[in-house]
């Protein structure tokens, strides 16, 4: 059985990690240089609650299960995760049937641990909310994680238990014959299949359409951010949210999992002609900034380290499309918008368990030696200083820092490098080398440095992500 999974975003990544459990030959194709690039890449790294999807919806019937599966993943795979809770924040009268009715969404979709607070004790979970707000919705199961982070460490466990990653590698079209999956053709060769995972995110649409089977449309809707200092760390405990809009969650004052606040994100539709639009706006971020500031007065863009925008996937529906197609063997896991990154872990078991092997009665074997656990890079920064030291005396590069705003050396670089980085940005998606307050205005030379070194390539061919993506043109002098 040879199933292909198109994308390797966090949907791709971790259908991939369910299908590797199993005695089949697993292929990734992924056109971007690197995992998680696409719609992985840029949004709000939340682990929702679930209680705000509509009960009816696909959305909800992954979302809160979703979540609970996190705690077991992070575990198995290494990465962070904290459950910080969300709130829902008020300003109006109307505003609190409003979180009553999410109250009561939420019980339905499965979610257990939904409070409404006062303002009093609203300001004991956020002392810096707004004094303003006159009560708000708690979620203490809701949580952050950094999405690529998961994308990465579940391909690096699929690959372990035998699945193929293959990058740079596009669909060009799919073949089938009587009605059933037959042919994946790429820009490097051609493949017999016997089932394909259509997990392109923002693309899924002509995926589909290559099969025969595109019946729905997606459309980018982009949304801007403003990253701001560590410094900062400590401003909100929490997921802090304004009464949701029919459009979207609105405007988010989130603490990252490495100790940031992240704003936003703004929602702006666009054609369908715009999925690589990642540009940002004056008018988007001052819109991000003043509703950020709204829920947390002490904003303030003077700590401002990166602004940048990220693309979700939307359709006409609003919802997922995970399903099995009229051409057999054929399987959309398509228009995952937000809570996509929540739901992942659930529809990824829903997609092997439910729609290959009960709906389509494909006959899967578990392996008896698959093995779950992933470990992360070791970094510096999460050591003692005696485990530093024992680390030094085994390998002298973890005695040489070269990323000193995330304090990440030159070990974690190679050893970033030996799990597959190419670039600037695989580096930094790894290692955190470069995410820091100075965003590798200190450190990217030396990285490039030691890439051109480890891969034995000259540093003019060093990305910073895509093929165009060039660092430096050659020499200036001999």
């Amino acid at each position: 059985m040879k199933v292909f999974v198109i994308g390797a975003g966090i949907s791709g990544s971790l259908v991939a990690r369910e299908l590797s459990k199993y005695d089949c030959e697993v292929h990734v194709l992924e056109k971007a240089p690197d995992i998680g690039w696409g719609v992985t890449k840029a949004n709000s790294a939340i682990v929702h609650g679930g209680y705000d999807d509509p009960p009816q919806s696909v959305r909800a019937k992954f979302a809160a299960k979703g979540n609970r599966l996190y705690d077991e993943l992070s575990k198995e795979l290494d990465f962070d995760f904290e459950r910080v809770g969300s709130l829902v924040v008020a300003f109006k009268e109307e505003d609190i049937n409003y979180l009553k009715e999410l109250k009561e969404r939420g019980k339905k979709n499965g979610v257990d641990d939904l409070e409404i607070l006062e303002k009093s004790e609203l300001k004991k979970v956020e002392p810096n909310i707004s004094d303003e707000a006159i009560a708000a919705l708690y979620c203490k199961s809701a949580g952050i994680t950094e999405p690529w982070e998961v994308a990465i460490a579940a391909i690096e466990n699929a690959v372990e238990n035998g699945a193929i990653l293959h990058l740079e590698e596009e669909v060009l079209d799919i073949q089938t014959k009587n009605q059933k999956v037959s042919k994946v053709i790429t820009n490097k060769g051609e493949y017999e299949a016997d089932v394909v995972i259509n997990a392109a995110g923002l693309f899924a649409d002509e995926i589909a359409k290559m099969a025969g089977v595109g019946d729905f449309e997606i459309f980018p809707r982009k949304g801007e951010y403003i990253l701001l200092d560590k410094k900062l760390k400590g401003l909100v405990n929490t997921v802090v949210f304004p009464t949701p809009t029919k459009k979207s969650k609105g405007i988010l004052v989130v603490p990252t999992v490495d100790g940031g606040i992240l704003l936003g994100p703004n929602a702006k539709d666009l054609p369908k002609s715009m999925k690589y639009d990642l540009g940002t706006t004056p008018e988007g971020l001052q819109e991000v900034y003043e509703k950020s500031k709204r829920l947390i007065p002490k904003v303030e863009l003077s700590y401002t380290v990166k602004t940048f925008a990220g693309l979700r996937p939307e359709t006409k529906e609003k919802d997922f499309i995970i399903s099995a197609t009229k051409v057999w063997g054929f399987v959309n896991v398509a228009g995952i918008r937000s809570p996509g990154l929540t739901a992942a872990p659930s529809f990824a078991k829903y997609v092997v368990e439910d729609i290959l092997q009960d709906q389509l009665k494909i006959n899967l074997s578990k392996k008896k030696d698959f093995n779950p656990y992933r470990k992360r890079i070791t970094n510096i920064r999460d050591v003692s200083l005696k485990e530093w030291e024992e680390l030094v005396k085994k390998d002298p590069k973890y005695g040489r820092t070269v990323c000193f705003c995330n304090n990440v050396s030159e070990a974690e670089i190679v050893e970033a490098i030996r799990r597959g980085a190419r670039t600037l940005d695989g580096v930094k998606f790894r290692t955190r080398a470069s995410f820091g307050r100075c965003q590798g205005g200190f450190c990217s030379l030396k990285i490039v440095e030691i890439i051109s070194r480890e891969l034995n390539i000259p540093m003019e061919e060093v990305k910073l992500n895509s093929k165009n993506s060039w660092i430096m043109d050659g020499k200036v002098r001999a």
